[in-house]
């Protein structure tokens, strides 16, 4: 599937910005796998023991927190606040 349908997809849209994230199941971390989606992702890819590690069987991490808590930091952080007043 990610050979025949998931990669050519990915070439109709720019992906140089998209992130790729899999779940800690062994069956999606065998080493071809791995290989096929650090060639097409590089360093934006969230999988087991790879470049962005992702907690396995994490039932408080979904995507979706993954992402709002980095926005939302990135929004706190955005003028280094000094006091907590500040914050």
């Amino acid at each position: 599937m990610i050979t025949n349908f998931f990669i050519p997809e990915l070439n109709n849209h720019d992906v140089q910005e998209l992130w790729f994230q899999q779940d800690g199941a062994t069956c999606h971390t065998a080493r071809a796998t791995i290989n096929l989606l650090k060639d097409t992702f590089g360093d934006r890819l969230i999988s087991r023991f790879e470049p962005v590690n992702w907690p396995p069987r994490s039932c408080d991490l979904t995507p979706l927190d993954y992402f709002l808590w980095g926005c939302v930091k990135s929004l706190v952080y955005a003028d280094k606040p000094q006091t907590l007043d500040h914050l």
